[in-house]
């Protein structure tokens, strides 16, 4: 058995790993600035299809698949979350590539809060007074946001809802994660392929006739996409969930970082009161979550 110390040292490095390549995406993304955005999410769905297809056969994990295809209950649960998680992949992508860095970083500040209100809503969790405190305080910066400026953060929001829905149905699904995002990309593969075929208007998909260059970029698309997954499932499994979650602020932090000092990005007034309140909000469910573990590892 390895040293408890040892393995939950590696498991802090695979966290920070997904993270941080979760927050550095979007230098990605602009690489591929000159393709659309539907495009580029079609090539995160194939490349990411093929490359965990790969993963499925080197770890003999093929019988783990016919299962949950076999329960209708299960694939249509898979399919609802499908679609959420695509439409969350080419919003950020969107953003992304039309300079709205700072408002996916908004979304994913938003989400820990989210989750932790759809746990209170759909999952019974207990919602301690000083979390409530926070999620009203993060509300209120949106609030402010549209009342007092008139701009409604819609990717933010877009962005949290979409992927904290996401989870919610994952997290009730007893699918591992690389079974299930194979499962999800081969949902997606034939509405990518039928785009392909009869919308498709650039050449992107045309590998003989790109570039070497803009082919490795492409193909790297389905790294990006299962690289941080993999590490995030390694983590989880060698640190508590709780330990996990502190861990998260890594990637909107990046983004943050990114899109003011690399992309020069505005940081409007109505923007920076929303994190500046959201901000907060995390900062107070932060040290409520550790106050909590203290007084539970006494107990």
């Amino acid at each position: 058995m390895s040293d408890p110390s040892i393995r939950s040292r590696h498991g802090v490095l695979f966290a920070i790993a997904a993270y941080t390549i979760w927050g550095l995406a979007p230098i990605y993304f602009k690489w591929l600035q000159q393709i659309p955005a539907l495009e580029i999410l079609a090539h995160r769905i194939i490349w990411s299809f093929v490359l965990v297809l790969l993963l499925i056969v080197v770890l003999g994990r093929f019988d783990r698949i016919k299962p949950v295809l076999k329960n209708r209950v299960y694939m249509l649960r898979l399919t609802i979350a499908t679609f959420l998680l695509g439409g969350n992949w080419f919003l950020f992508i969107w953003a992304v590539n039309n300079n709205h860095i700072l408002d996916a970083s908004l979304g994913y500040y938003i989400n820990p809060l989210l989750n932790v209100a759809i746990g209170m809503m759909f999952f019974a969790e207990r919602m301690r007074k000083i979390q409530l405190v926070a999620i009203l305080l993060a509300l209120t910066g949106v609030v402010i946001q549209i009342v007092s400026f008139g701009s409604v953060p819609w990717i933010a929001l877009t962005l949290a809802c979409s992927f904290a829905i996401y989870g919610a149905i994952r997290k009730r699904l007893p699918v591992d994660s690389i079974t299930g995002l194979w499962l999800e990309t081969a949902i997606l593969l034939p509405i990518v392929l039928i785009y392909y075929g009869a919308f498709a208007e650039a050449q992107s998909f045309n590998l003989v006739t790109n570039g070497w260059q803009l082919n490795l970029l492409l193909v790297a698309a389905g790294i990006v996409t299962t690289a941080p997954l993999l590490c995030f499932t390694a983590a989880a499994q060698r640190i508590r969930y709780s330990t996990l979650g502190f861990f998260q602020y890594i990637g909107p932090s990046l983004m943050f970082v990114l899109a003011i000092w690399l992309y020069g990005e505005p940081l409007a007034a109505d923007k920076l009161i929303t994190f500046a309140m959201i901000w907060t909000a995390l900062a107070i469910y932060s040290i409520d979550t550790l106050i909590h573990q203290q007084r539970s590892k006494r107990a």
